[in-house]
C-alpha cells in the first residue's frame, strides 16, 4: 500500500539565521534586521548614563553592527531602498551629544566609523580573497574563474566575468564582487 505525500510549498526558509526567499530578494530579511538594530541602538542610547560619544560609538560597534553585518555576503542589499534602509541604522549618531548639527559623514569621522555600505564591500572582498587564496573550505571553481586575458598588466588573480541572461544573478556574491570593479584590488586589501 502506497501513500501519496504532498510536500508543502514554502516561499522562504531560514538557514543559519538568514531568511532566504524564493525570489532571492533580501528586502524582508533586511527589514527584520534593521528593526532589531534600531531597537538595540535605542536601548544603548537610553541605557548608558555616560554621554561619552566614543563609549557609545564603541557600544554600537559591539552590540548593533554585528546585527547588520552577520552573513552580509549572502544577503547584501542590491536595491537602493534596501541600501539606504540599512545605512539609516547608523543615524542614531544624531542623538549623541555634540553631534546633532554635524553632517552624517562628519559624525562618522568623529566616531571613527565608516558607512555600512563600505563595510559590506570590505566583507565581500575579504571573503572573495579567502576563496581565491584557498583560506576557506570552498572550491574556487564553484564561484570564480580566472581571466585568460593577457593584454592587461597586473597580477595573475584577475577574475573573469561570465555573461548571464538572468538579471537575478546580480544579487549573488560572486557577481557583486566582480561588478564592484574593485576585484583587482584584492592584494591591496590584504595590507589594510
Amino acid at each position: 500500500m502506497y501513500y501519496q505525500l504532498l510536500l508543502p510549498t514554502v516561499t522562504h526558509c531560514c538557514d543559519l539565521g538568514v531568511r532566504i526567499v524564493s525570489d532571492l530578494s533580501s528586502t524582508q530579511y533586511i527589514s527584520e534586521i534593521v528593526s532589531k538594530a534600531h531597537l538595540r541602538a535605542n536601548c544603548i542610547v537610553r541605557s548608558f548614563s555616560s554621554g561619552d560619544i566614543h563609549l557609545l560609538g564603541r557600544a554600537f560597534i559591539v552590540y548593533v553592527r554585528p546585527i547588520v553585518e552577520y552573513n552580509s555576503v549572502i544577503w547584501s542589499p542590491v536595491a537602493k531602498h534596501d541600501i539606504e534602509l540599512v545605512g539609516k541604522v547608523q543615524h542614531f549618531t544624531t542623538r549623541l551629544r555634540g553631534l546633532r548639527n554635524l553632517s552624517y559623514c562628519d559624525r562618522l569621522t568623529k566616531l571613527g566609523l565608516c558607512t555600512l555600505e563600505l563595510r559590506r564591500l570590505h566583507l565581500d572582498l575579504l571573503y572573495c580573497n579567502k576563496i581565491v587564496f584557498g583560506l576557506v573550505n570552498v572550491n574556487f571553481d564553484d564561484f570564480f574563474a580566472l581571466s585568460t586575458n593577457t593584454n592587461t598588466r597586473g597580477h595573475k588573480y584577475k577574475l573573469f566575468k561570465p555573461r548571464y541572461t538572468a538579471s537575478i544573478r546580480q544579487k549573488f556574491f560572486v557577481d557583486r564582487v566582480i561588478m564592484s570593479g574593485t576585484h583587482h584590488h584584492l592584494l591591496q586589501i590584504l595590507h589594510l
